[in-house]
């Protein structure tokens, strides 16, 4: 147990925390605030912040993914103690590297009894998932078709070389207890619990296994979550008894939400971290801004820094509340924050990030034909800085022939969400996103030229520009489905 300062007992070492995020995407601001409470605990108390990564889910890794987290911490200022970068006692800290490990307590699991090979067919499970849904069964999942399997009877069909998972034993009866020092004694029924895959066909471990058997051999003393991970707590509870091992203690920060108290996602808002930082907020104000979310310093007031939070640091203070991402606050705290700058270090800011050489290289390649003046660069590339635009000078460029507003703006909200789902479109890169906007006009019907305006228009606030999509690459995905977004809300309001 802790104190409520989650200070540990006498004779305890110093606390060891981690935040172990997939790489499969844009580094996320829920993310970037669930490191900062991590890092506050264990500078507060003379600990350790461990930076593992968590890349078992092939499926949805993201190339460059991994680089991205790192840059995004560390613009932040979240510098980690052990990670993939930095090595450690307790590496490597990538999970691809640890399979060995996975297996090696896999099979321990087997030897006790604690887990089993299953191996039911997806058209088996997809049938029994039709049936219960049919039985309007208050709960679904696995039947536990092949528990009773006999060792022998496993071994002879595993060592046959048919397909298999493994899963958890979990016991039929009874209940499983945790707490969560934030929200006190959680119980769950341990019928309702699945026997949770442990092991995968692929020879991957599920994030279940990998997450306790690596906070265990990090010697993770405390797991500082977010909510979502409340229902899988009690799956891995039972793995560390099974295990025979001592679990960590608790903790479950509220969810970031929009405005409408649903849970923060790109479709409604920014939640790349890089988003804020190409729009040019200070990643000073971005801390104070999240730490305010869910962290009170006791007098009421909202601006501290983050050595003052280390410093007054108390679980007490801490809300598990659902904290609303309130974007108007924090354009305000970051005004605050520069015009409490002096001039001259304003201007060594713009330099370094906003004017600096690597950005503004590429975008005067871009320009350097279409401008017959020095002044007249500032004008031309000024849609390749800020946010929204004004599209009341444009507006008519919205129209396109035979197609109401209402099935242009479906249309451009399906683009911005499909790029998602292509590895390489995710990239951004412009032959990547030539090619994928060219097999979304075919694939939906569309004209080249008529969805290409639409996307210069939204992304230029313009009808010419350099290079559509080199012009996109260079905004950046965070701006351009800003502004993606910004029209499908305009057009939404048109009528037909």
């Amino acid at each position: 147990m802790t104190g409520q300062d989650g200070a540990r007992p006498p004779g305890r070492l110093p606390p060891r925390v981690r935040i172990a995020p997939s790489p499969t995407g844009d580094p996320h601001v829920g993310t970037a605030y669930i490191a900062l409470f991590n890092y506050v605990f264990a500078r507060k108390h003379g600990g350790k912040f461990i930076l593992r990564i968590e890349d078992t889910d092939q499926e949805r890794y993201t190339a460059g993914s991994e680089a991205a987290i790192f840059e995004a911490l560390r613009w932040l200022g979240l510098e980690w103690d052990e990670g993939p970068d930095k090595g450690g006692p307790h590496g490597p800290y990538r999970q691809s590297e640890r399979l060995p490990l996975y297996r090696r307590e896999i099979q321990k699991l087997v030897e006790k009894g604690e887990a089993y090979p299953c191996f039911c067919t997806k058209e088996r499970l997809d049938q029994l998932r039709r049936d219960q849904i049919a039985a309007k069964q208050s709960t679904l999942g696995y039947d536990g078709h092949c528990r009773s399997l006999s060792p022998a009877e496993a071994a002879a069909r595993m060592a046959a070389g048919e397909a298999h998972v493994v899963r958890l034993r979990v016991p039929d009866d009874g209940e499983t207890v945790f707490v969560d020092h934030l929200r006190g004694e959680v119980r769950f029924e341990n019928r309702l619990i699945d026997d949770q895959v442990l092991f995968k066909s692929d020879g991957f471990p599920t994030y279940h296994l990998a997450n306790v058997v690596d906070d265990h051999d990090m010697g993770i003393t405390h797991v500082i979550r977010g909510e979502e991970w409340i229902t899988s707590t009690p799956k891995h509870v039972l793995l560390y008894k099974a295990f025979g091992w001592e679990a960590p203690e608790f903790f479950h920060l509220g969810l970031l939400r929009n405005e409408d108290k649903s849970k923060l996602s790109k479709r409604k808002n920014p939640v790349s971290v890089f988003h804020y930082r190409d729009l040019g907020y200070l990643p000073e104000t971005m801390l104070n801004f999240m730490a305010n979310l869910g962290y009170s310093m006791g007098d009421d007031r909202e601006r501290f820094t983050v050595d003052e939070m280390i410093a007054h640091f108390d679980w007490s203070r801490v809300s598990a509340g659902g904290p609303v991402f309130d974007q108007k606050k924090l354009e305000a705290f970051d005004g605050a924050d520069i015009r409490a700058m002096a001039v001259d270090t304003l201007y060594d800011r713009l330099m370094e990030r906003t004017l600096s050489r690597a950005r503004l290289l590429p975008l005067l390649a871009q320009a350097q034909e279409r401008v017959n003046r020095l002044d007249d660069f500032i004008p031309y590339l000024s849609f390749f800085f800020g946010g929204s635009l004004d599209y009341g000078p444009v507006l008519d460029k919205l129209k396109v022939k035979d197609r109401t507003p209402a099935e242009v703006a479906t249309t451009l909200e399906a683009f911005a969400q499909d790029i998602e789902r292509d590895p390489e479109a995710r990239a951004f890169t412009a032959p990547a996103l030539d090619a994928f906007a060219r097999g979304f006009c075919e694939r939906n019907g569309w004209k080249n030229k008529d969805l290409f305006m639409l996307l210069r228009v939204a992304v230029t606030g313009r009808t010419a520009s350099p290079s559509l999509f080199d012009t996109m690459a260079l905004c950046g995905k965070d701006r351009c489905r800003l502004r993606i977004r910004d029209v499908v809300a305009l057009l939404r309001t048109q009528k037909a």
